[in-house]
């Protein structure tokens, strides 16, 4: 079993930044993949930026320049830094974890993860 437990989402002004985080807890061994996904109003759950076990990152693309997604291998928090946000990046955020060893084929595709967190709101306003 594996447990994620997001933090840090808010509200912020456009062209502002903002970090979030989740902190995986359990068998962690256990996983290939890791990320964020976001769901947007009106819009199905997507995949923006995931990595695994090896530390390759994957990103969608309009957030290619903007996010970055990292992780403290030490604390298993994985995290997103978010730059330059748009209102078009308002949306629910979930952090996401896989142990399917097929993973990395369609790394963005949700249903490619086992677990997920409860999620974390961001809000950006003009």
């Amino acid at each position: 079993q594996v447990d994620l437990v997001e933090s840090g989402g808010g509200t912020v002004q456009i062209g502002g930044s903002l970090t979030l985080s989740c902190m995986i807890t359990g068998k962690t061994e256990s996983l290939n993949a890791m990320g964020w996904f976001r769901s947007r109003q009106g819009k199905e759950r997507e995949g923006v930026a995931v990595m695994d076990a090896f530390d390759r990152t994957e990103y969608e693309d309009s957030v290619k320049d903007r996010f970055a997604v990292s992780r403290d291998h030490g604390t298993n928090t994985v995290y997103l830094q978010m730059n330059s946000l748009d209102s078009e990046d308002t949306a629910m955020y979930y952090c996401a974890a896989s142990v399917r060893g097929t993973v990395w084929w369609t790394p963005l595709q949700a249903d490619m993860y086992n677990y997920w967190g409860q999620g974390t709101q961001v809000t950006v306003s003009g």
